[in-house]
């Protein structure tokens, strides 16, 4: 039987000026990894740049269920949103694209 593992993907447009700087807070020894490691449930973070738009980004968050991110983001909201603000001024936009479920 396969396992189900819950993943949420954000769309980011960055910045040109501050490129480098979204790669090190999004990437995967960033501070968005370091923040997710302190709750439990959490696997991984990956970081994807388009090709052909290179100031384009998805990243992908997997959980072990969608009740760990939640909880994540209750006990830790005070460090997420401060992140967040921070992310904001790397970008000109961002886009939830879902909530997803990998069978491994």
């Amino acid at each position: 039987m396969s396992k189900k593992v819950y993943m949420y993907m954000w769309e980011y447009f960055v910045r040109p000026e501050y490129q480098e700087e979204f790669e090190q807070i999004y990437g995967p020894d960033g501070e968005w990894v370091k923040l997710f490691k302190k709750a439990e449930g959490y696997i991984s973070t990956d970081l994807y740049q388009d090709q052909d738009q290179p100031l384009r980004y998805v990243t992908t968050d997997f959980w072990e269920s969608k009740k760990h991110s939640e909880a994540f983001r209750n006990d830790f909201a005070y460090d997420f949103k401060k992140l967040d603000d921070k992310g904001e001024l790397y970008t000109v936009g961002e886009e939830f694209l879902g909530d997803f479920t990998r069978f491994s």
